[in-house]
């Protein structure tokens, strides 16, 4: 079953089983799916929509610190279901220590030394990670090991 049929499958199941979380999650995965094809005039495959997700849970993941930081825990719990619920539809996520291996074998790959070669690192690792780990952690690590 493809990712679209089963996003499909689990708008109607949501709405049968009154589950407003994750109908309104999955609408909107579903609305940004077709407006790209619309715009684009193309059928998405699997690794597009887990593009998507990704993009749509990094929003999620910037809102929850905005909220946080506001004092709206109303909003930050509410994020955080919404967030529960993407990572059901993308691959499985890299633990810190895997991540970090994947960081020091592309850093000793391309003979990376100093900050300067940060972009060179971040663009040889993303196509590794795709949809499996977050830039922002990315960055992070890549940072603390060429420091």
């Amino acid at each position: 079953m493809s990712l679209k049929q089963k996003l499909q499958e689990d708008l109607k199941s949501s709405m049968k089983n009154k589950d407003t979380v994750r109908k309104s999650v999955v609408t909107l995965i579903r609305a940004s799916i077709k407006q790209y094809e619309v715009d684009n005039r193309v059928e998405l495959d699997d690794e597009d929509i887990i593009d998507i997700i990704s993009k749509q849970m990094k929003q999620r993941r910037d809102s929850l610190e905005e909220f946080a930081k506001a004092n709206r825990q109303d909003l930050v719990s509410e994020t955080e279901s919404e967030i529960e619920v993407l990572k059901e539809y993308l691959p499985q996520q890299l633990s810190e220590e895997e991540l970090n291996k994947i960081v020091k074998e592309t850093i000793s790959e391309l003979g990376a030394t100093s900050m300067k070669d940060m972009g060179k690192i971040m663009s040889a690792m993303m196509p590794k990670v795709k949809g499996r780990a977050d830039g922002k952690q990315i960055n992070e690590l890549v940072k603390a090991n060429l420091q």
